[in-house]
């Protein structure tokens, strides 16, 4: 059976915690910083996990 290969974009965007969690950033945070609140772009800086509805497939991107 071949090697399985994994997704890069998805390698660059995820990151796997401990507890087989994956964490994730928070979108609206790459431009147009100047009309945002300092609270929400420090709120945006912060990692959360992903939604359990999303694991299934982020799994399948990232065999190893």
């Amino acid at each position: 059976m071949p090697k399985l290969k994994t997704r890069k974009s998805a390698a660059k965007r995820y990151k796997i915690t401990g507890n087989s969690n994956f964490l994730r950033r928070h979108a609206f945070k790459g431009h147009l910083l100047m009309k945002k609140s300092n609270r929400q772009k420090r709120r945006l800086s912060q990692r959360l996990c992903v939604n359990q509805n999303d694991i299934k497939s982020i799994k399948l991107m990232l065999p190893y």
